[in-house]
């Protein structure tokens, strides 16, 4: 063989060699700028770093949805508050019984809709591989309705929900021990000014004693009511947290499903054994039917957009958001509960909604929806509504089928 032709045949085989790993390259990258190709490690970052600066993240669409989302959230939940607040005043206080009608509906739309998407063959096989998952996290939940609920026999509802910030700190401890969860000093610091502003209401509060022109509870019933209100929050934050998590990995129709599944066993049971008597002496009339059904619908739709939120935020700001649920309670306390105001309300509304600007300072694109148990591109988690993944898929090129086909399932319709 002569030298040429020697150099001709290595040119070739290097010419396939590189031909080869440009189509490997391309089934795991993508073409930035039209420049060159990258792997997919660096997929995550880029589409992270797409946008510079403190304000990154307040330059997407996703902000103002984390934002607005979170509202909605707290005017629902002040309204399942209001209704319970509502129902003990007029003497039925049942508090199992009265959450049972969500986790019925839950398993009724979310379950059906499960077996629907997987059929029962597969979904007996969630059952068997994580049912143990959701059992915990349903017990969770359903002690945190139950002595939420609870809670208001003997307190008053700013007493109730003003206990709700530690479920603040449950969730930051326990996202930073198990889940690798590193808080930036902006997010802390916005933590602490949407709690300085807890603060100041409950201040405002303590300066109107209550702000109710009726006879509030005694001491000694209060602090029952407190210390439940206390062991409702730390319930909520487990479950918070603990829902971040596998939302992260399945989709939520199945998570919410088999929420829906075991709560309502669990909260059946409970109101068999602790309700009777308070069911035989309840007041059952017109209108406690129709707080019940209030209370159904309300908690429902929270429920139901909430891991929407997980997803794009997290368990922490999930609660901040909730923070704000205090103030609305009180626009609603004027009106139903003839509440007076101090004038430090509206100074602790803002400082909450402060903290909730805060605490993005320094995040970028995809912020809390990039998920650290997830991987670096987030190949452990599902690509679905509100997850980074999804966002990560569109500039990659992969689709939700390939979830489908790997077994970790998709948000998307059929």
């Amino acid at each position: 063989m002569s030298m040429a032709e020697h150099a001709g045949r290595i040119h070739v085989q290097s010419k396939a060699a590189d031909v080869n790993h440009a189509m490997d390259l391309r089934r795991d990258s993508h073409d930035v700028d039209g420049e060159q190709e990258r792997p997919v490690a660096d997929t995550a970052d880029i589409v992270d770093k797409s946008k510079k600066g403190y304000f990154a993240y307040f330059l997407t669409k996703e902000f103002y949805i984390v934002l607005i989302l979170g509202q909605i959230l707290a005017l629902c939940i002040t309204s399942t508050n209001t209704l319970s607040q509502l129902l003990s005043n007029i003497g039925t206080s049942i508090p199992a019984f009265q959450s049972l009608f969500n986790y019925v509906l839950l398993n009724l739309v979310f379950t059906s809709y499960t077996i629907h998407r997987y059929g029962l063959k597969r979904w007996f096989r969630v059952i068997q591989k994580d049912g143990w998952k959701y059992l915990i996290l349903a017990f969770c939940d359903v002690e945190g309705n139950y002595f939420i609920v609870l809670a208001y026999k003997y307190t008053t509802i700013l007493s109730a929900q003003l206990i709700n910030f530690w479920a603040i700190v449950v969730v930051v401890i326990i996202s930073f021990l198990f889940l690798r969860v590193r808080y930036h000093w902006a997010q802390i610091l916005g933590i602490l000014v949407a709690i300085g502003g807890m603060g100041v209401l409950f201040g405002s509060d303590h300066i109107t004693s209550g702000g109710s022109g009726l006879s509030g509870p005694s001491r000694s019933s209060q602090i029952k009511g407190d210390l439940f209100a206390l062991l409702g929050a730390t319930c909520y934050g487990l479950t918070n947290v603990a829902e971040e998590y596998l939302v992260s990995k399945r989709p939520m129709y199945e998570v919410l499903g088999q929420l829906g599944l075991y709560g309502m066993f669990i909260i059946g049971v409970q109101a068999a054994i602790f309700d009777r008597e308070s069911f035989a002496s309840a007041t059952w009339n017109s209108k406690v039917g129709g707080y019940l059904t209030g209370y159904t619908f309300c908690l429902f739709i929270f429920y139901s957009l909430a891991p929407i939120l997980f997803r794009l935020a997290s368990a922490a700001f999930f609660n901040i958001s909730l923070l704000t649920a205090n103030f609305w309670g009180i626009i609603i306390g004027i009106n139903v509960f003839k509440y007076s105001v101090h004038w430090m309300y509206p100074i602790a509304f803002v400082c909450i909604m402060l903290g909730q600007g805060i605490y993005y300072l320094g995040r970028q694109v995809l912020g809390e929806s990039r998920k650290p148990w997830l991987g670096v591109n987030q190949e452990k988690g599902i690509s679905g509504i509100g997850t980074a993944k999804k966002k990560i898929s569109a500039v990659v090129g992969t689709g939700a089928d390939e979830e489908v086909r790997a077994g970790h399932g998709n948000d998307n319709p059929v």
